[in-house]
C-alpha cells in the first residue's frame, strides 16, 4: 500500500459524527482488529481506512480522558469518563490490539523483533547508572558503553575505566563514528544488515495507520495539560501530575522504540511526516476539542517568548522575554555592545539582586540581527513539537528516554538533531527559568552529548542548520542577562561590562550544558574549521569573551575587616575555564600544522581588537588603579597561548602577529599586577579582605587552573620582556612589586607605599618573578614531553605522590580532547624514568598506607628544579617540603651534610623567537640593583633575608650562563657614549660589569640617618650605596663635574622611556600625549625630609662577593681562587663538587663562572684575593637599632627555651609510650603494670593514674583496672572444615551457616533441653559462643572514686567526643585507649604465691573430700563495703554488655540458672578467646601478650563472689557423680513424668571444670586446682572413648572389646586405653546405642583404617581444647609460666604442666594419653555407673543418644569470608542485586563480611523499630560489631555498638591505590595484607583502639 494513499485516507476531512463499528466488534478487540486489518490488506483498502480512522477517533478522543484528570470545569462539562486512568487503560489496549492486528500483542513483539538489523546497541541509561568507558578503543572522548557490551568485547591491556553516570547516556556499541571497531562485543561486531529478512509488508501496516492518531493524542494531552508556571511553584506540581498520568502512553511508546530497528523506521516516518501533522494539527476545524487544543498551544508559545510565523498578529511585535532587551537603541553589529540603560526591571532581577546590594544590571541592546534564532519556532512535524513540549515541561526523564531511544534509526538522528539546534533557544530560556536547573541540565547534555559527538552529524548540521552560529548567538545572550558595570580602573567613566557572578547564572554553573556543548562540536576538526575561518563569529566570540575580561574584582580593604567574604570566586574561576579555556583549548588542538597559520592570525587580530577596546572603554593609559587585582584576564590568555601555539607549532613569525610597543606595555601591566599582587596577598597586604583572596591566589596556580592561568600570563610578559626596553621592564617589576625605595645605598630610607613588615617578602616576591621569568621555558623552547617530565619531577619533589594523585596534579589541556590522555603511554614512561614506587606499607597502628612514587636518586641530583617547585606549589609549605627532602637526600647520599641551597639548574635552550629575553638579564637597571643588594646584604642592613641573596645570586649565575660571547667590553649604549659617563656602569653586559669598581655614590637620605652627621664625603668610610627614587622625590641631581657620584632613579628612567614610546607612535598622528594617570596613593606621613649624602663605596660586583664569601663562611680569606691549584677546573668547568651546597658553593660557583668568561675577571679575582682583605669595620650601632636586636636577641633565646622544653616534653612522652602503649602493635610484650609485686610481697601495689598515687587496693577505697567490655560472636564463627568460606559471587553460592561453632552448640542445647532436666541443661553446656562478653584492659589501673570523679569531668566537658559517656565510656587516663568500665582488684595478693604453691602430700581421696566440703560451705554474701558494691555494678555492666537473647536459655525465663551459666560461660568465653589469640593453641609458650595484658585473674574474683551466692544443691552437684559411687543407680533416672539429669557423659568437660573452681571459696590452693584437675581428665577421657566407640565400625568394635578383655587383668589395666576401651564397648552395647539402622551413615563418615597411633592422635586431639584451657587458667590464677613446645608434643607438655603425668614419666616410650589417668575410685565401677544413664537414655532414642555422645572440639580459628581477587566480580553480583528483605535494588547496597549476608545500608525500606538494616544485622551476626564492604565504595565499614567508622578498602588498583567511591573505577584488586590486618583487628577486638575517627550512627546504618 502507498504512503501517499495511506496518508490521504488518514487526514481526510472526517464527517461530524463518524458512524461507528458494530457494537458486538467492539466489545471484541481482537475481531475488531482482525477485520479491520483484513479490510485494509485488500487493494482498495479506502472504506477499512475509514472505518479505522472513525475507531481510533472515537477511542483515542482527548476529550474523556483528561477531563478527569485536570479536574475542575472541564470535568464537569465531559460528564466525568469513569476513573482518571480507566479511558487511558482502555486507549491503550485497543492500540495494542489494533497494531498486534487481532493477534497477541506479545507475539507481534517477538515478530517485530526478528527484524531487528541494529547493528548499534544504543541502550538508553539514566542518571548513576554504571557504564564503561576505553580510552583505547574510543575516537570521541565521551564514548561509553553499557557493561554487557563492555564485557562481551576484549579489552584487555586498555585503558578503561567504570563510572557512574551522572547526567545519563547511552552505549555506542557498534557505532564506528564514536568507536574503533576492535572495541565492538560480539553482538554487534557483524554487519548484519545483509542477511535479515525483509520485513512482510503487512505486519507493521497497521501500526502506520494508529501510531500517527496516537501521538497526536498525547501532543493533545501534553497541550491540555500545560498552564504556564506563574510565581508559586505549585503550578510545577500540576505538570508532574500530567506526567504521571501519561506515564502509561510514554511507556508504551518507549517499549515500541525496543523492538528494534523495523518499529524505528516506521516510528521516524511518523514522527517525521509533515502531511500527517499538517493534517491532523492544523485544523481548528469544527471539532471544539481540536480547536482549543490549538489555542493552548499558541498561548504555550507566545508565553516562551516565541513567535509563530503564520500568526500575522504576533508577528513583528517583538515580546519583550528573557532573552530579548526591549531597547533597540543601536545595532549589535560593533565589537563592543552599547551599553543601553540601567535597567532593573527584568524578571529575573529578583534573585539576583539582593545579594548584590547597590550593583544593578546592564542590559545590553541587541539588534535584530538574532531575531530569527532568538525567538521564531515554526514545528512542521510530531517530532518538533513533541521536542517543544519536552522542553516546556523541563525534559521529563521518560521523554528524553523515548527521543534517545530512537536514534539508532540514522534518518531519524538526521532529523531530531536539526530540530533539536532549531529549539536550541528556547532550550536555553526555558534553562535559565527553571527552579531545578542542575536535573535540567544533566538530561539536556544527556541528549545533546548523543547528537553532538558524531563529527559527520555534527559537521552536516553546522552547514545547514547554522549551529555554530546559534550556539554563539545563545551562549552571548544567555550572558547578556546579568551584566554590570565594570569598576576596573576608571570607576566613573568605565564603559566596559561584565558578567555579575553572584548571580545564579553564574553561581549554579547554570551554563554549563551550553558551553559543554560547544566545547563538543569544536572538537571536531571540520566545524572547528569553519569557526576560525568566520570573521563574525570571532568577533561575536571575543565580544563573549570579553564580558569575563576582568569580573570579580578585588579591592583591597586597608581600614578595617570586610564584614562579607563573598564567595564568587569559586564561579568566576569555573565560568573562566569552563566558558574561556576550554573552547580556547578546543580550538588550539586544530592549530598543530602550518597549513593552519592563517587560523591563529584571524584569532591574534580579533583578540587583539577586542583587548585594544577593552582598554579603551576601562579608559587606561599608563598606570594600573592601585589597590585593585582581577585574575581574570581571558582576552590576554587567548593572545598568548595563539602566540605560544604560532611559534611552537605553526613556525609563524613572532613578530608579525606582535602589536607596537606601547599595546606590548599596556598588555604587560595587568599580568605583573596579578603577579605583584599574588606577592602581596603572601605577604599578608590583603588580610582584611579576608580568606578568599588566598583562595583566589591559590586557585590561580592549582593543576587545573595553572595552565590556562598563570602560565599564559608569565608566558605573555616574558614576550613584552623579549620585546620592550629591558630597562623599562626591570623597573617596571620594581615599582610594581612597591620596593623600589628599599633598593638604596643608604642604610635607612623611608618607603611611601609599603610598610616596613611587608617590605622583605615583597622584595623576596619581586626577585623570585624575575627568577621564574628568566628561567621558566614552558612555552619558550620545552617539548610536550621535557614539560611532562619537569611538571611531574616538580610535584614528586614536594611529596612522595600516588598515582592518582599525580595523574590529577599535573595540569594538561583542560579539554578533554587534547591528546594527552592521562594515563597515557608517555604518562607512564615518563613516571618510571623519574620515579621509584614504593609499595603500600601496613603500619599495625593500622593507619593504611598508599602505593607512592618517590623520586630517583638521579632526579634529586640533576634535575631538581626550584623555580618549577615555587611555581606550581598552592601552599607555600611544599616549598619548604621539597627543600627539606633535598636536604635529606644530599645528607644520605653524602654529597653535602649542612643546609643546601637551592640547586641552580641548567635550562633547556631557549626558541630563536624569544632570544630578546636574554636582554634583561644585560641591562644596566638590573645591575645597579644586584650591586645595591649585594652591598645592603653584606653591610647587614635591615630587612633583607637569605632568600634575597639566594635569588640575587641566581640571577647573576642567569646572566653568566647567559651572556653573549664576545670580549669587546665598551659596549655602547642605546642612548650615545655621553650617557656612559652618568651611568653606574660602562655597558649593559654583565661579564663586564661584574668587574667595574664603583667608587662614590651619591645617596638621598633621610636627615636623621646616620650617613650625614658626618664631615666631609672624603672621610667617608661607611659603605652605603646610590638611590632609586620613587616619582615624588626630586628628578636627577644635577651632573656634578666629577664623574664619581652617580644617582640614578629606576621609575624617572622609566617614565622617560614610556613618554618616547608613546610619542613615537603618536607623533605620526600628532596627538597630543595622553595625561598621566597621578598616582593614587601618598605618603603614609608627612613626605620626609630628604638630603643628599656621598658614600664611598670602591667595590665592584666581583670584590663584594669575595667579601661575601668570608662573610658566610666567618673566616678571613676564606676565598681561594681555585683555579691557582689545579689549572684543570678552567677546562672542564662542569664539577660535581659546586652543583649542591650552600651560599658559599654558590659564590665560588659564580666566580668560577666569571673567571671562565672573561681573563679580565680571572684576573681581577685573583688581585682582589692578594689583597688582604681588612677585617670589615664594627658597624656603628644606632640607639634604634639596637633596640631593636635586642628585641631579636631576646626572642630568640625565647625560642631556644621553648624549643629545649618541647623536646624534653616529647622525650617524656616517647618513654611513656614506649612503656605504656600497644595498642597498635599485638607483638611488642611490655609487661604489665599491675605485676609489680615481687614474689616475696604478700600484698600487690597499684598506680593511680589520675591521681598518680601506688598504694594496695582495698575494701573501702578499691583500686580498678580499666576495661573495655564487649559483646563478641567470634567465636561462634569458628568453624571445623579447614576450607575457607567464599564470598557468593553468583547465585548458586549461598553461605549457610549450620557449621559454624555457634550453630553447633546452639543444637546441642536445645536437643539436651528436649529431653532433660532444664537446670540440669544448664550447668552442662557453656553459652557466649554468640554475644558472649570479653573483657580486655590496657593495663592501667586507677582508683574508684578516682574514676567517678573522671567521668563526672567528662560529662561537664562539652568537646564532642567520639564516645558517650552517658553509656559509660571513656578513655584511659593515661593512653588514650577506648574503655568503658573498671573492673575493681581484689584486695591481697596478685599471684597466689608461696603459701598455696607448696606441693601438697595429702593423697588424692582427702584432696576429693576438702573439695567437696569447700564447695558446700555457702558463700556468705560479703558486707557491704565500696569493693562489694563495685564488683556488683560490674557484674551488672558485664550482663549488660551484651543482650537479652544472648544471656537467657532457660525455659523458665529469669531463673537463677540463667546467672549462674551466664558467669561461668563469660570465663569461657575469656579464655577461649585468648587461646584464639595465641593462635589456638600454646605452643608458643607465655611468649604472647594476650597473657600479658590479661584481666582474667580479677574477672575470676568478681564471677567467683557471685556464683557462690548461688549454691548448687549438693545432691546435684555433679562433684560428687564424678567421684563416689552410687548405691541404686536406677534411683539417679529419675521418675517418669519428670525429666531425668543429664548424664554426666554428655557435660561439657571445661563447663564443669569453671563450675568447680569458681564455686569454691577464693583465693583457690593450687592442690585443689590440680585435683579438679586429675578428676574431671578421667570423665573427658572416657568420653573421648565413648565418641572413639561410636565413631568406628561394627568388625572394629568387636576386635577391640576382645583385645581389651583379655589385658584387663595386667597390672596398669585402669591406664590402659585398650582395656578401657574394651570395657566401655561392653557397657554401651547393653543399650540400643550401637544398633546397626544408624551406623551406616557413621560407616561412611570415617572410612579409615583404625591403627593404635591413629587412636591415640584421636583421643589426644579430643582431650587438647580442655588442657590449653586449663593450662591458661592457671597461668592466670597462679602466675605460672606457660612452657613453649613443638606441636607433636603438646599434650605431654600441656599435661605435665597440669600435673596430670607423674612426674618420674619417662620420655622414651612413645606418649601414651592414657598414662595421666589417675582414677579416684575404682574406673570400671564408676564407668559403669556413667554409661548406665546413656543406657537407658538410648533405649529410647539412640540416634539423639549416639549425637550427644560425639561432641566436635576441634575448631578451626575464625576467618572472614575469603574474598574474590578482582572487585568487579563483586560488584558487577551485587551492585544490581535485589535485597531479600524489600525486593528493591538498594542505593547503598553493602555486603557482611563474616556471614555474606546481602543488606540495604541506610536503606529505610528495611527499617525494623527504628533500626536501619546494617545495625540490625551488626547485632544479629556480630552481637553488635559488623564489618560491611559497602559495594558502590568498595570501602569497609565498622559498625561497634552505637559507633562507626570507615576502615578503608581491601581492594587496591594497580598502582596500590584505593577507589573510594569507584570515581576513578580502575579495576581493584585485593590485597592480601590489609585484609589480613582487618581480620586480624576483629579476632583480637581491637577495632576501637586501632581506628581513630569513630561517629555514632543514630541507627541509621
Amino acid at each position: 500500500m502507498a504512503a501517499a494513499a495511506a496518508a490521504a485516507a488518514v487526514g481526510g476531512p472526517q464527517q461530524s459524527q463518524p458512524e461507528l463499528p458494530a457494537p458486538g466488534l467492539a466489545l471484541d478487540k481482537a475481531a475488531t482488529a482482525a477485520h479491520l486489518k483484513a479490510a485494509l490488506s485488500r487493494p482498495d483498502n479506502r472504506a477499512g481506512a475509514e472505518e479505522l480512522q472513525a475507531l481510533l477517533e472515537r477511542v483515542l478522543s482527548a476529550e474523556r480522558p483528561l477531563a478527569a484528570a485536570a479536574g475542575g470545569e472541564e470535568a464537569a462539562a465531559a460528564g466525568g469518563g469513569g476513573g482518571p486512568g480507566a479511558a487511558e487503560e482502555e486507549a491503550l489496549e485497543w492500540c495494542k490490539c489494533l497494531l498486534a492486528g487481532g493477534g497477541g500483542y506479545d507475539e507481534f513483539c517477538a515478530a517485530v523483533r526478528a527484524y531487528d538489523p541494529a547493528a548499534l546497541c544504543g541502550l538508553v541509561w539514566t542518571a548513576n547508572f554504571v557504564a564503561y568507558r576505553c580510552r583505547t578503543c574510543g575516537i570521541s572522548p565521551c564514548m561509553s558503553l553499557c557493561a554487557e557490551c563492555f564485557h562481551q568485547g576484549d579489552h584487555t591491556g586498555h585503558d578503561f575505566n567504570m563510572f557512574r553516570s551522572q547526567a545519563g547516556g547511552a552505549c555506542d556499541c557498534g557505532d564506528s563514528n564514536v568507536m574503533r571497531e576492535s572495541g565492538f562485543c560480539k553482538r554487534h561486531q557483524i554487519k548484519s544488515s545483509s542477511n535479515i529478512p525483509c520485513v512482510p509488508k503487512d505486519l507493521l501496516m497497521m501500526s502506520e495507520f494508529v501510531l500517527p492518531r496516537f501521538i497526536f493524542c498525547l501532543i493533545q494531552y501534553l497541550r491540555d495539560g500545560y498552564n504556564e508556571p506563574a510565581a508559586d511553584v505549585s503550578s510545577e506540581k500540576d505538570l508532574n501530575k500530567v506526567l504521571q498520568l501519561l506515564e502509561p502512553q510514554i511507556s508504551f511508546l518507549e517499549d515500541l522504540t525496543k523492538m528494534g530497528g523495523a518499529m524505528r523506521s516506521v516510528l521516524t516516518q511518523v514522527l517525521t511526516n509533515q502531511q500527517n501533522y499538517k493534517d491532523l494539527t492544523s485544523g481548528p476545524g469544527e471539532n471544539a476539542c481540536a480547536k482549543k487544543s490549538h489555542e493552548k498551544y499558541l498561548i504555550a508559545l507566545k508565553s516562551s517568548g516565541l513567535t509563530y510565523p503564520e500568526d500575522k498578529l504576533v508577528y513583528g511585535i517583538q515580546e519583550p522575554s528573557a532573552g530579548t532587551s526591549t531597547l533597540a537603541v543601536q545595532g549589535f553589529a560593533g565589537a563592543t555592545g552599547t551599553l543601553g540603560q540601567v535597567d532593573s526591571s527584568d524578571e529575573e532581577d529578583q534573585d539576583g539582586s539582593q545579594g548584590l546590594g547597590k550593583r544593578k544590571r546592564v542590559k545590553l541592546s541587541s539588534g535584530t540581527k538574532d531575531q530569527s534564532i532568538m525567538d521564531v519556532l515554526k514545528h512542521k512535524s510530531f517530532l518538533e513539537e513533541l521536542l517543544f513540549w519536552t522542553i516546556k515541561y523541563e525534559f521529563p526523564q521518560k521523554m528524553v528516554t523515548f527521543l534517545l531511544n530512537m536514534l539508532p534509526d540514522q534518518e531519524y538522528k538526521v532529523a531530531f538533531t536539526k530540530t533539536f539546534v532549531q529549539h536550541y533557544a528556547f532550550i536555553m530560556k526555558t534553562l535559565k527559568k527553571s527552579h531545578e536547573s542542575d536535573t535540567m541540565s544533566n538530561r539536556i547534555v544527556h541528549i545533546s552529548v548523543q547528537l553532538f559527538s558524531n563529527e559527520e552529524l555534527a559537521r552536516q548540521v553546522t552547514e545547514e542548520c547554522q549551529l555554530l552560529d546559534i550556539m554563539v548567538t545563545v551562549l552571548l545572550y544567555m550572558m547578556e542577562s546579568c551584566l554590570i558595570k565594570s569598576e576596573l580602573q576608571d570607576e566613573e567613566n568605565s564603559l566596559h561590562v561584565v558578567v555579575n557572578c553572584g548571580e545564579a547564572l553564574l553561581k549554579n554553573n547554570t551554563y554549563w550544558p551550553l558551553v559543554s556543548d560547544f566545547i563538543n562540536i569544536l572538537s571536531h576538526q571540520s566545524v572547528a574549521k569553519r569557526f576560525l575561518e568566520d570573521h563574525g563569529l570571532l568577533v561575536t566570540w571575543m565580544n563573549f569573551v570579553s564580558f569575563f575580561q576582568g569580573m570579580n574584582l578585588n579591592k583591597r580593604e586597608l581600614n578595617e575587616h570586610v564584614e562579607f567574604e563573598s564567595q564568587t570566586y569559586y564561579a568566576a574561576f569555573a565560568a573562566e575555564l569552563e566558558a574561556c579555556a576550554q573552547p580556547m583549548w578546543g580550538l588550539l588542538s586544530h592549530c598543530k600544522i602550518r597549513e593552519t597559520q592563517e587560523y591563529t592570525r584571524n584569532v591574534v587580530r580579533y583578540c587583539l581588537e577586542a583587548l585594544q577596546d577593552w582598554f579603551d572603554a576601562i579608559n587606561f593609559v599608563d598606570e594600573p588603579a592601585p589597590n585593585q587585582v582581577t585574575f581574570h584576564l581571558p582576552l590576554h590568555r587567548y593572545y598568548a597561548m595563539f602566540l605560544s601555539k604560532a611559534v611552537k607549532c605553526q613556525e609563524l613569525d613572532l613578530d608579525s602577529v606582535l602589536p607596537d610597543q606601547e599595546m606590548l606595555m599596556k598588555l604587560m601591566i595587568h599580568p605583573l599586577q596579578i603577579q605583584a599582587s599574588l606577592a602581596e596577598i603572601h605577604s599578608n597586604m590583603w588580610v582584611r579582605n579576608g580568606l578568599q583572596i588566598k583562595g583566589q591566589a591559590m586557585t590561580y596556580v592549582q593543576s587545573h587552573f595553572c595552565n590556562s592561568m598563570i602560565d599564559p600570563d608569565i608566558y605573555l610578559l616574558q614576550v613584552c620582556a623579549s620585546r620592550l626596553d629591558p630597562d623599562y621592564f626591570i623597573s617596571s617589576v620594581f615599582e610594581r612589586f612597591k620596593v623600589v625605595d628599599l633598593l638604596t645605598m643608604a642604610s635607612q630610607h623611608q618607603n611611601t607605599v609599603l610598610d616596613a613588615e611587608h617590605e622583605r617578602s615583597m622584595l623576596e616576591g619581586a626577585l623570585t618573578f624575575l627568577v621564574i621569568l628568566l628561567s621558566l621555558r614552558l612555552h619558550l623552547g620545552m617539548s610536550d614531553d621535557e614539560i611532562l617530565r619537569a611538571e611531574m619531577v616538580a610535584q614528586l619533589c614536594m611529596n612522595d605522590r600516588t598515582h592518582s594523585s599525580l595523574l590529577d596534579l599535573i595540569p594538561e589541556n583542560p579539554n578533554p580532547k587534547s591528546g594527552i590522555i592521562p594515563g597515557s603511554y608517555s604518562f607512564e614512561s615518563v613516571l618510571s624514568a623519574v620515579a621509584d614506587f614504593k609499595a603500600p606499607v601496613f603500619e599495625p597502628g593500622g593507619s593504611m598506607q598508599q602505593g607512592m612514587y618517590t623520586p630517583k636518586a638521579e632526579v634529586w641530583d640533576q634535575e631538581f628544579d626550584p623555580v618549577m617547585v615555587i611555581l606550581r606549589t598552592v601552599y607555600r609549605r611544599d616549598v619548604q617540603s621539597a627543600m627539606d627532602r633535598y636536604t635529606a637526600f644530599l645528607k644520605q647520599s653524602g654529597k653535602f651534610p649542612g643546609n643546601p641551597w637551592p640547586p641552580y639548574k641548567k635550562r633547556t635552550s631557549l626558541h630563536p623567537s624569544y632570544k630578546g629575553l636574554m636582554r634583561l638579564l644585560h641591562c644596566k637597571t638590573l645591575h645597579i640593583v644586584l650591586f645595591t643588594l649585594l652591598y645592603k646584604i653584606l653591610m647587614d642592613h635591615q630587612n633583607l633575608s637569605e632568600h634575597v641573596l639566594c635569588m640575587v645570586l641566581y640571577l647573576i649565575e642567569l646572566g653568566l650562563e647567559n651572556s653573549t660571547e664576545d670580549e669587546s667590553d665598551e659596549e655602547t649604549s642605546v642612548g650615545g657614549p655621553e650617557r656612559c659617563h652618568d651611568s653606574w656602569f660602562p655597558g649593559s653586559n654583565l661579564v663586564s660589569n661584574m668587574r667595574h669598581f664603583i667608587n662614590y655614590v651619591r645617596v638621598r637620605v633621610p636627615e636623621t640617618a646616620p650617613e650625614v652627621k658626618r664631615d666631609s664625603p672624603a672621610s667617608t668610610s661607611s659603605d652605603n650605596l646610590g638611590s632609586l627614587h620613587s616619582s615624588r622625590r626630586p628628578k636627577v641631581l644635577q651632573r656634578e663635574n666629577s664623574g664619581t657620584a652617580q644617582v640614578f632613579s629606576l621609575v624617572a628612567e622609566r617614565r622617560k622611556k614610556f613618554q618616547e614610546i608613546i610619542n613615537r607612535s603618536n607623533s605620526e598622528a600628532n596627538q597630543v600625549v595622553r595625561p598621566k594617570t597621578s598616582s593614587k596613593w601618598s605618603a603614609p606621613g608627612s613626605a620626609p625630609q630628604l638630603t643628599t649624602a656621598i658614600l664611598e663605596i670602591k667595590e665592584s660586583i666581583l670584590s663584594l662577593l669575595i667579601k661575601l664569601h668570608h662573610k658566610l663562611s666567618g673566616k678571613q680569606n676564606s676565598y681561594y681562587p681555585p683555579w691557582l691549584d689545579d689549572i684543570e677546573i678552567l677546562i672542564q668547568p662542569e664539577i660535581p663538587k659546586y652543583s649542591h651546597g650552600d651560599g658559599i658553593t654558590a659564590v665560588e660557583r659564580i666566580l668560577l663562572k666569571a673567571a671562565l668568561q672573561s681573563r679580565m675577571n680571572k684576573r681581577i679575582i685573583e688581585e682582589i684575593c692578594r689583597k688582604v682583605t681588612p677585617p670589615v669595620p664594627p658597624k656603628k650601632i644606632t640607639a634604634a637599632e639596637k633596640k631593636t636586636l635586642d628585641k631579636e636577641e631576646r626572642r630568640q633565646k625565647a625560642r631556644e627555651r621553648q624549643q629545649k622544653l618541647l623536646a624534653e616534653f616529647a622525650s617524656r612522652q616517647k618513654s611513656f609510650m614506649e612503656t605504656a602503649m600497644d595498642v597498635d602493635s599485638p607483638e611488642n610484650d611490655i609487661p604489665m603494670e599491675i605485676t609489680t609485686a615481687e614474689p616475696q610481697v604478700s600484698e600487690a601495689v597499684y598506680d593511680c593514674v589520675i591521681c598518680g598515687q601506688s598504694g594496695p587496693s582495698s575494701e573501702d577505697r578499691p583500686t580498678g583496672l580499666v576495661v573495655l567490655l564487649q559483646a563478641s560472636s567470634v567465636l561462634g564463627q569458628c568453624r571445623d572444615n579447614v576450607e575457607p568460606k567464599k564470598l557468593p559471587i553468583t547465585e548458586e553460592e549461598q553461605i549457610y551457616p549450620w557449621d559454624t561453632c555457634a550453630a553447633v552448640h546452639d543444637v546441642r542445647l536445645s536437643l539436651l533441653q528436649r529431653y532433660f532436666k532444664d537446670s540440669s541443661c544448664l550447668l552442662a553446656v557453656s553459652i557466649g559462643w554468640e554475644g558472649g562478653v570479653y573483657v580486655q584492659t590496657c593495663g592501667h589501673t586507677l582508683h574508684i572514686d578516682c574514676h567517678k570523679s573522671y567521668m563526672e569531668s567528662l560529662r561537664n566537658d562539652q568537646v564532642l567526643q567520639g564516645f558517650s559517656v552517658d553509656k559509660g565510656e571513656f578513655t584511659c587516663p593515661l593512653c588514650r585507649q577506648f574503655a568503658n568500665s573498671v573492673l575493681p582488684c581484689y584486695p591481697g595478693s596478685n599471684v597466689e604465691n608461696n603459701l598455696w604453691q607448696r606441693p601438697s602430700n595429702k593423697s588424692m581421696q582427702d584432696l576429693i573430700k576438702e573439695v567437696e566440703e569447700l564447695q558446700g560451705r555457702p558463700g556468705a554474701f560479703p558486707s557491704e563495703t565500696n569493693l562489694s558494691k563495685e564488683m556488683e555494678s560490674v557484674m551488672k555492666d558485664i550482663k549488660n554488655t551484651t543482650q537479652k537473647k544472648y544471656r537467657d536459655y532457660s525455659k523458665t525465663p529469669g531463673s537463677p540458672d540463667n546467672d549462674f551459666l551466664f558467669m561461668y560461660s563469660v570465663a569461657r568465653t575469656n579464655l577461649e578467646l585468648e587461646l584464639i589469640h595465641r593462635g589456638g593453641n600454646l605452643c608458643s609458650g607465655g611468649a604472647s601478650t594476650a597473657g600479658k595484658r590479661s584481666c582474667l585473674n580479677q574477672l575470676f574474683h568478681v564471677l567467683a563472689l557471685h556464683m557462690r551466692l548461688y549454691s548448687i544443691d549438693s545432691e546435684y552437684n555433679p562433684w560428687k557423680k564424678l567421684t563416689q559411687l552410687v548405691e541404686d543407680m536406677n534411683s539417679q533416672l529419675g521418675n517418669e513424668e519428670q525429666q531425668p539429669e543429664v548424664p554426666i557423659l554428655y557435660h561439657d568437660v571445661t563447663s564443669l571444670l569453671l563450675i568447680q573452681i569458681l564455686m569454691m571459696p577464693q583465693p583457690l590452693h593450687k592442690e585443689h586446682f590440680t585435683c579438679i584437675v586429675k578428676v574431671l581428665f578421667t570423665l573427658l577421657y572416657t568420653q573421648a572413648l565413648a565418641a572413639l566407640s561410636v565413631k568406628c565400625n561394627e568388625e572394629d568394635r568387636s576386635a577391640w572389646k576382645h583385645m581389651g578383655a583379655l589385658k584387663k587383668n595386667t597390672c596398669d589395666a585402669e591406664k590402659s586405653y585398650e582395656v578401657l576401651l574394651s570395657f566401655i564397648i561392653n557397657e554401651l552395647s547393653k543399650g540400643k546405642l550401637y544398633h546397626e539402622e544408624g551406623t551406616q551413615e557413621c560407616v561412611m563418615i570415617t572410612p579409615i583404617a583404625w591403627s593404635p597411633e591413629s587412636m591415640e592422635k584421636y583421643l589426644q586431639d579430643f582431650c587438647l581444647p580442655f588442657l590449653r584451657i586449663t593450662s591458661l587458667l592457671q597461668h592466670h590464677l597462679f602466675g605460672e609460666d606457660l612452657p613453649s613446645c613443638q606441636e607433636e608434643e603438646e599434650f605431654s607438655v600441656l599435661a605435665s604442666c597440669l600435673g596430670l603425668l607423674p612426674t618420674f614419666y619417662q620420655t622414651e616410650h612413645p606418649f601414651i594419653s592414657a598414662s595421666c589417668l589417675e582414677w579416684p575410685v575404682s574406673p570400671f565401677d564408676i564407668i559403669t555407673q556413667w554409661c548406665f544413664e546413656i543406657k537407658s537414655f538410648t533405649e529410647r532414642h539412640a540416634e539423639q543418644g549416639k549425637a550427644l555422645l560425639i561432641q566436635e572440639s576441634r575448631w578451626k580459628l575464625p576467618h572472614l569470608l575469603q574474598l574474590p581477587e578482582n572487585y568487579n566480580t563483586i560488584f558487577q553480583y551485587y551492585h544490581r542485586k535485589t535485597c531479600s528483605v524489600c525486593t528493591k535494588v538498594p542505593k547503598d547496597p553493602a555486603v557482611c563480611l563474616v556471614c555474606g549476608t546481602f543488606v540495604c545500608l541506610k536503606g529505610l525500606c528495611c527499617k525494623q523499630q527504628s533500626y536501619c538494616e546494617c545495625v540490625l544485622h551488626s547485632q544479629n551476626c556480630g552481637a553488635g560489631t559488623g564489618i560491611f564492604l559497602l559495594i558502590n565504595a568498595s570501602v569497609i565499614i565498622i559498625i561497634r555498638g552505637h559507633r562507626f567508622c570507615l576502615w578503608g578498602s581491601v581492594y587496591l588498583d594497580a598502582h596500590g591505590e584505593e577507589d573510594r567511591d569507584l570515581r576513578r573505577g580502575k579495576p581493584l584488586y585485593i590485597c592480601k595484607e590489609r585484609y589480613k590486618v582487618l581480620e586480624q583487628q576483629w579476632i583480637s577486638h581491637t577495632f576501637d583502639h586501632i581506628n581513630k575517627r569513630w561517629g555514632p550512627h543514630y541507627n541509621g546504618l
